[in-house]
């Protein structure tokens, strides 16, 4: 059997410090190809680019990069780029956590998820932040490698995919790794309100993270203690508890009372469709 192929993408962009030392350290022990977006694109969650052609651009053979977001990086690499599927996709290694509620924003992530619905093993690998401001990649690269040849001798649980995320410590200082779950960020000032000089308002997006709810056995609570944090992480987003509260609710009440209700007349109008959107979802002006 020839040596593994991995495909490497993330959400911070194909020049990143992270990225090119995951490359290296995958370099070891695959043939890796990375495609990645051709910018930052962090938080871009799940997100196609349906409304503009992408274009790639090819640093080296086995270095694309792409003007789009990582869910897009990923699609086209399986579908187009790349002369057969990879054995195992790797996101990362993105500039900071991905814990918490940010696995549902999180562009790093999105790039495992993409990979994972169409069948490839997926890792996306975060490295926390630490006092100082400073990001080593070292050590969360050589974890990154370890985990990824346990994935590709074992394999994964069909539609899940591991959400890695390493403590900024040196390799010696990280004490061990926890199978945890996703714990619970609590932000304040989400969306900041400012003026430019011409006394317009504008708004960023992105608050500060100020606390974590203080529950044990989670993402946080691991890396806080030196751990290794691994949360498997389902595509599946079903909530088969509320399922069954929701089958006690009477239901047939809904359709009963469309059917009750008192006909209404209808007038037909014709609007016209907004000016440079001739697309089918554009329904015409807003009221």
């Amino acid at each position: 059997m020839g040596r593994p192929r991995i495909l490497i993408s993330n959400d911070d962009g194909i020049h990143a410090r992270g990225i090119k030392t995951l490359r290296k350290a995958l370099e070891q022990i695959a043939d890796v190809t990375v495609v990645a977006p051709d910018r930052e694109r962090s938080g871009a969650s799940h997100s196609l680019t349906m409304d503009v052609p992408l274009r790639t651009h090819r640093i080296k053979d086995n270095i694309i990069g792409v003007d789009g977001t990582p869910t897009d990086c990923v699609l086209l690499a399986l579908k187009l780029l790349l002369p057969e599927p990879p054995d195992l996709v790797v996101s990362g290694i993105n500039r900071g956590p991905n814990m918490g509620d940010d696995v549902t924003y999180s562009g790093t992530i999105a790039a495992a998820m993409e990979a994972t619905l169409m069948g490839i093993p997926a890792i996306a690998v975060s490295l926390c932040r630490c006092e100082s401001g400073a990001f080593d990649y070292e050590a969360s690269a050589e974890i990154a490698r370890e985990v990824a040849l346990m994935v590709l001798e074992r394999g994964l649980p069909l539609g899940t995919l591991l959400n890695v995320n390493v403590p900024n410590i040196p390799r010696d200082e990280i004490t061990g790794v926890e199978i945890a779950r996703q714990g619970k960020q609590i932000y304040e000032e989400a969306v900041v309100e400012k003026q430019d000089p011409r006394g317009r308002t504008y708004y960023w997006i992105g608050g500060q993270l100020t606390s974590w709810e203080p529950e044990p056995d989670t993402d946080y609570a691991a890396v806080s203690k030196g751990l290794v944090s691994i949360t498997p992480v389902h595509l599946d987003l079903t909530d088969y508890q509320a399922m069954d509260v929701l089958r006690s609710w009477p239901l047939g009440e809904i359709v009963a009372a469309g059917v009750k209700a008192p006909a209404t007349k209808t007038v037909a109008s014709v609007t016209p469709t907004a000016a440079g959107d001739q697309s089918e979802k554009n329904e015409g002006e807003t009221e």
